[in-house]
């Protein structure tokens, strides 16, 4: 299974698995159809919105305990 870091760049996180921008965007990060997810890291998204670095962990680790979780998409 692959894990998710702060440093990965959102289209990559995205093509581990889609279902990940349902978490993105329960944090209000809308950034799944913005242009700026195909050069901008996560750690970077969530400084521009307004995140600080402890709460970005807490959702790589949710994102990471999703992944451990779910079923593999069809």
């Amino acid at each position: 299974m692959k894990k998710i870091t702060r440093n990965m760049i959102i289209n990559d996180i995205l093509e581990v698995d889609g279902r990940i921008a349902a978490i993105l965007m329960q944090h209000g990060m809308h950034c799944v159809g913005c242009g700026a997810a195909k050069h901008e890291t996560l750690v970077e998204a969530c400084a521009v919105h307004g995140m600080g670095s402890e709460e970005c962990d807490k959702m790589v680790d949710g994102i990471n305990s999703f992944l451990e979780q779910a079923v593999p998409q069809q």
